[in-house]
This record gives C-alpha cells, structure tokens and sequence, in this order.
C-alpha cells in the first residue's frame, strides 16, 4: 500500500495567519488599531453612518446615493414580516433553549420558504441578502416574546432598523437616543474580516449552497463560546468582582490561576481594539443621561489595571469588554446579546458570500494526517 509522499506545508493550528480568501470587505491594522470597512474608517462610519447605509456599503462597495438608500431602505421595511407557518414552526421551539439556537433554526427553515434561489443571479443574491438583514430582527425578537408567553409584535414600518428591532422586543416605541447607540453598535458589528463565522459563511457558499444555508451555518459558528457570547462572560465577570475595591484582589486570584479574562486579548489586535474605544464613548453617553452604574466603574478599574499588567503583551480590551454594558442599559436581555451580533454580522457575512461567487472555488484545505500506518484488516474472531 503506497502512501502519499508529497511535500507538506507546516499545520498551523486553526489556520492562523494563513491566507484563506482575496477579499475587498475589511481591512485590519491589528498593530495601530485600524478597522476598516471597503476602505471606510469605522470612526467616521459610527459617528455618520446608519446601519442600512453600511450594509448597502458593505453588499456593493461604495455609499449609495440617496436614491440608492431610500431604495434599500424601502427594501428592508417590505422584508420585515415572517411567514405565518415559520412562526408556527418557531412556537414548538422549547422556550428554554437558548436564543441563537432558535435564530439558526429560523434562518435554516427560511431557505424552505424561499426555495430554488439561482446563487449566480445577481437580483435573486440580492433579493436573498434583503430579506435575511430584514427578517433577523424579527426573528429574534417574536422567539423572545413567545418564550415569556407573549404573541410575537408586528414590526413598525415607520421605525428605522435599530428602532424597530426595541420596538418588537417592548411592544414600545424607544427613546430615540437608545436607538441612535444601538444603531451605532450594529455598524460596529456588521464587519470584521475573517473571522470563525464569517469563515463559515464562505466555506458553506463556496459549495453554492444558498444563502440561507450560509447565514445558518455562520449563526451555528457565532453560537460557539469561543466566538460570540464573551460579552456575556464579561458582565459576569464584572458582578462576580462585585466593587472597585475587589477588582486587584479579584485579578490576582483569577491570574494565579491561570485564568482567562473575558473581554481582554484579541487574534488580530495588539491594541485596544479601536471598537471597544467607540463601545465606552457610546456607554458614557447612556450613563450621563439615565445613570451609571457600578459595573462600568469595576469595568474602568479592570482596565487600567490590566494595562498596567499585561499591556506590554498587547492584551487590550476587544470589542465585548463594553457592549454587555451598552446592550443592559439598552434593556436587552443578556441571553440576547449574541442574536445582537448576529443581526449586525449578517450584512458582512452576506457581503463575504457574494464576495466569494466571484471567483468561486470550492474549499478544500489539505490536512496533516497522524494517524496509523498502512495495516491490513483482521477478520473479528482473530481480533
């Protein structure tokens, strides 16, 4: 039996730093600090942008015109509403399991409802990339209602995305500064080259499944603790710590113990991330006007201590170590912070999906095989 005697390249464990895609989406200076999306500084973005205008940017490259926007815009709010069967189908979910599970069921369950989608024809792409960046929002909120026992909220057709989003979540119209940051936090989610998930997405599109399969199989990646949900782990960490006075006592017991700290570290940054900068200003702007609260200041403690610590590492706050505090003051349920994520990420996954039908190539990565050497079969009684 004669095996393969081919040259291998070195395994780098979880691909890291090994190229996997020509892309125009997102630029990371992980040394400075620098996010770009298309080119476009995520400073400028979150402070001029709107989510709708970012994925529209991010689907096709450049702003759109203002015919362009409001056609997109139209587009969206058209989109909103579910199928009557898909919110049967979301009713018999367990009310105890966990909201992405739920979402990454809905989406699988859309691509029924919307079968036969030619993945190479740029309108069906683009009918398909419309109704996933609308419908997100009001999947994970209608499964948040039905699981208290409440009857899921049609969406507002006057709200803009992030207002509707609170809206179906409180059967409220919310302050329209709360929906200003949220709006802020999903342009600073939309995007982030490539990472697990949006790995995901483009593996799955390169077979030329469709897109619902790729938002499904990008969701069932971000659920993964080692990717979405940190920011959950932050804010337990933060009540765990309990007072500011705790927090170098706290460290030095989490540290001895080899522990990992939620929120600190990130596979690109060696930097604050330039997001977790933007994530303070906006929680500073919601605790000057409704009240701070003790958590932030635990939070600004850990920080600076931190620095102090394992700075020189480049170990800096990423982008969960403040938007668990933004999203609680928002009154978003922790258990929903990730289906946040995921309603933001979609524009990017979607915009890596289309990216990758350009120049497709099915992946096919090659492995280091360690396993046993050529050996014949022995019939079981000699076993």
């Amino acid at each position: 039996m004669e095996t393969n005697t081919e040259p291998q390249l070195p395994y780098m464990p979880g691909l890291a730093g090994v190229p996997a895609a020509e892309s125009k989406v997102c630029d990371i200076d992980g040394q400075k600090g620098i996010l770009f999306y298309r080119g476009y500084p995520i400073e400028e973005l979150a402070e001029k942008s709107t989510f709708e205008e970012t994925s529209y940017m991010l689907l096709y490259g450049q702003l759109p015109t203002k015919e362009q926007l409001d056609g997109f815009t139209h587009e969206l709010v058209h989109h909103r509403r579910l199928k009557y069967k898909l919110i049967d189908l979301m009713k018999t979910l367990p009310e105890t399991g966990h909201p992405m599970d739920a979402l990454a069921a809905a989406v699988g369950a859309l691509g029924m409802f919307y079968p036969h989608i030619n993945v190479m024809d740029a309108a069906q792409r683009h009918g398909a990339c419309v109704r996933l960046i609308a419908k997100l929002p009001t999947i994970v909120a209608a499964f948040h209602r039905m699981r208290r026992g409440d009857r899921d909220v049609l969406p507002n057709d006057k709200l803009n995305h992030a207002a509707n989003f609170l809206y179906m979540l409180n059967e409220q119209e919310p302050d329209p500064f709360h929906a200003k940051i949220l709006d802020t936090c999903l342009v600073l989610h939309a995007e982030h080259s490539m990472n697990a998930s949006t790995f995901s997405a483009r593996v799955t599109g390169s077979s030329l499944a469709d897109s619902y399969a790729v938002v499904a199989s990008a969701v069932g990646t971000l659920s993964g603790p080692l990717h979405g949900g940190a920011n959950e782990d932050v804010l337990d960490m933060l009540q765990e710590i309990g007072t500011v006075e705790n927090v170098i006592p706290w460290l030095d017991k989490a540290q001895a113990a080899k522990r990992k700290i939620p929120g600190f570290g990130h596979r690109e940054y060696k930097v604050k991330d330039p997001r977790a900068k933007i994530l303070q200003r906006l929680a500073e702007q919601l605790f000057a006007r409704y009240g701070s609260t003790p958590l932030y200041d635990i939070a600004v403690k850990l920080e600076s201590v931190m620095e102090e610590r394992v700075g020189s590492k480049g170990i800096y706050p990423n982008v969960d170590f403040y938007s668990g505090l933004v999203y609680q003051k928002l009154g978003i349920p922790m258990d929903l912070f990730t289906p946040v994520f995921a309603i933001a990420r979609v524009s990017g996954w979607l915009a890596h999906w289309m990216e990758q039908l350009e120049n497709n190539r099915i992946f096919r990565p090659s492995q280091v095989y360690v396993g046993a050497p050529p050996r014949s079969y022995t019939s079981i009684d000699r076993r």
